[in-house]
């Protein structure tokens, strides 16, 4: 299974993990006002990345949560999480404490199909992203990273991802900065 399923599929079943699980405490937080009916608004919660994305573990604090999600179900079944406002994180290298602080603020729109496969198109700048080293080589991509501009990917049901293009640049090479 890729590296980024599993992180997802972790987030699903805490209510969405990483760029999900972002989300999934968003699901059930309190509604939020500010944005109107629908919204919520998430709790900030530390995260780990394990050392296969970069060779060494980073922890992912948010610094800014002030991303808004609202959830769509439609009568096939599926649900679209719609994401947009504030969001930075700090990252740092659990090895050698090296932090840094990124924005992460670009919406994004996440589809779970009925068959558990996942679609999800980010665009602004947007991450932490992860790939398993295989999908790294695959597409020629870090193994955590912000990217700026549209970020699409999609995932089948047994976690392999199907698709992945980015239609703009990786803005920051995470496991780089955190070297």
């Amino acid at each position: 299974m890729s590296g980024m399923f599993i992180m997802r599929r972790l987030g699903m079943i805490v209510a969405l993990g990483a760029l999900l699980g972002m989300l999934g405490g968003a699901v059930t937080a309190s509604p939020a006002v500010a944005r109107g009916p629908g919204w919520t608004i998430g709790p900030p919660t530390p995260f780990t990345f394990d050392a296969s994305f970069c060779g060494f573990e980073v922890l992912v604090t948010p610094v800014v949560n002030q991303e808004y999600t609202k959830v769509l179900k439609t009568a096939d079944g599926s649900m679209t999480f719609l994401f947009t406002g504030a969001f930075a994180a700090s990252l740092t290298n659990l090895q050698t404490g090296k932090t840094i602080t990124e924005n992460m603020s670009g919406p994004g729109k996440a589809t779970i199909n009925p068959d558990g496969s996942i679609t999800e198109v980010h665009t602004g700048l947007d991450g932490p992203n992860f790939l398993a080293p295989a999908d790294q080589a695959r597409f020629g991509l870090p193994g955590l990273f912000i990217a700026a501009g549209k970020l699409a990917f999609s995932v089948d049901a047994a976690g392999n991802i199907t698709s992945l293009t980015l239609d703009g640049r990786v803005a920051v090479d995470l496991c780089a900065a955190l070297s």
